[in-house]
């Protein structure tokens, strides 16, 4: 296991570098500058003050210069400092953010599972059945619909015409002067149109996979034994095929990781919520490559580490197998 640890962490090194490279280069090819929204506006901006603030960024240096320099802070865990007027160090930015995001994605994930494994096992183990086909039918909606447009018709109806629920940030205004039962309400409802939304692309999803693996499952040999030698159908289902459907799953949850950024980006920038999501769209949008990059590297690091972390716990999960 160590051997094998060692040798998948050494191969993530020059993976890690070439994402790296990959996602530099791409940012650099995107129409615009940096500078543009610092001068494009004042018209007293002379062409000598451009080039003075494009050298301030290191913008005039030729691209593998600009990534060496880039990759020389990285080496000693310095992410740099923003190109927006607050000049914060990226650092800074990025983890007064990463809670909140990290909040809401566990909470998401913890919610498909709990959710979504139920429903493909009972899809599974009654097969053809009303329940199954209603459970289909909801599945292939949940793909069609986009996120985007799901999350604005549910906050029109339930933010403006119901006015149940709060359709912005994670907190109301008046939060501070609230009573504490009263203040975790609140925060409460402001969570339950984002998480919602966060969770029903991988509801679908994941119930969908689980149910094929269950069929898969249920139709091996051992599962057939198991009903021959008389146990309950109970213990056939929850304690043989269950597990053994349960492997492909943790994959799943390995390759989630990473998610927990990318997939952050829509919900967030659509309900105004203060996360990295949000923070990463803003800097897109601003060309503000410090930032766009210090949130790829980890968007990076949580992909490398999930898949390792998925390998593992399959290993872990199936004493089948073996890792040399």
């Amino acid at each position: 296991m160590l051997r094998y640890l060692s040798r998948r962490m050494l191969f993530m090194i020059p993976l890690f570098f070439g994402i790296t490279v990959i996602c530099f280069s791409v940012m650099h090819l995107a129409p615009g500058s940096p500078t543009d929204l610092q001068t494009e506006m004042n018209p007293r901006v002379t062409a000598e003050m451009k080039e003075r603030l494009r050298a301030l960024y290191d913008l005039d240096k030729p691209l593998h210069v600009q990534y060496g320099k880039w990759l020389g802070r990285l080496l000693v865990l310095d992410l740099g400092v923003s190109f927006s007027p607050d000049a914060r160090p990226v650092s800074a930015k990025i983890l007064e953010r990463l809670p909140i995001t990290v909040f809401l994605n566990v909470l998401s994930m913890a919610l498909i599972f709990l959710i979504a494994i139920p429903i493909g096992v009972l899809s599974a183990v009654k097969q053809g059945s009303i329940f199954d086909r209603v459970m289909s039918v909801v599945v292939f909606v949940g793909f069609a619909i986009p996120t985007f447009w799901l999350a604005l018709l549910l906050m029109i109806l339930f933010g403006l015409h119901l006015d149940w629920l709060p359709i912005s940030g994670i907190r109301s205004l008046n939060y501070e002067y609230l009573p504490p039962a009263a203040a975790f309400r609140d925060f409460l409802m402001h969570l339950i149109l984002p998480v919602s939304i966060a969770a029903f692309g991988g509801l679908a999803g994941l119930s969908r996979y689980m149910r094929s693996n269950m069929l898969e499952v249920i139709r091996q040999d051992y599962i057939t034994t198991a009903r021959a030698k008389g146990l309950p159908e109970r213990t056939v289902i929850y304690k043989h095929a269950l597990r053994n459907a349960m492997l492909p799953v943790i994959t799943l949850l390995g390759l989630s990781v990473p998610g927990l950024i990318g997939g952050s980006v829509i919900f967030e920038t659509i309900f105004s919520i203060p996360g990295m999501g949000q923070l990463f769209y803003m800097s897109v949008m601003a060309r503000d490559y410090p930032v766009v990059m210090g949130i790829l590297v980890i968007g990076a690091v949580l992909t490398l580490v999930g898949n390792l972390l998925a390998d593992v716990c399959y290993a872990f999960a199936d004493p089948r197998i073996r890792i040399s």
